[in-house]
């Protein structure tokens, strides 16, 4: 193939592209998958065991059939990478609610080690 054919090939995908958007959305989607995938594949040192229904089975089957993710470990990765994003707030506002609940249990702690404190110093007094 000499350079005006490659340059002729080259015009012609070009404009099938700009006139088919499906095809321009399908690309757009396939890069966004892409990197969410290599976002949720990074420093993946933690491993979870899971069960999961039929349904949610062939989803992450689904993935590798399409050959967007390489197994199923990559399939949960990739899905809950993208539960996450999609929840961000409602991770927000438990976050922040488990900081009050750890912040109540620190102070149940104290209260409950003063009390004993209280109680043994009280039943010590009495013992002489």
């Amino acid at each position: 193939m000499n350079e005006n054919q490659s340059a002729t090939k080259a015009t012609a995908t070009e404009e099938h592209e700009e006139e088919n958007p499906q095809m321009n959305s399908l690309k757009n989607a396939f890069e966004s998958i892409s990197k969410t995938l290599s976002t949720a594949l990074e420093n993946r040192a933690n491993v979870v065991m899971v069960r999961v229904n039929d349904a949610s089975l062939q989803k992450l089957d689904m993935l590798i059939e399409a050959e967007i993710t390489k197994s199923r470990s990559e399939s949960a990765a990739f899905l809950i990478t993208e539960g996450i994003k999609t929840n961000k707030e409602l991770f927000t506002e438990i976050g922040k609610i488990t900081e009050q609940i750890e912040a109540l249990r620190v102070q149940l702690r104290q209260t409950v080690q003063i009390n004993i404190k209280e109680k043994k110093v009280t039943n010590s007094g009495g013992e002489r």
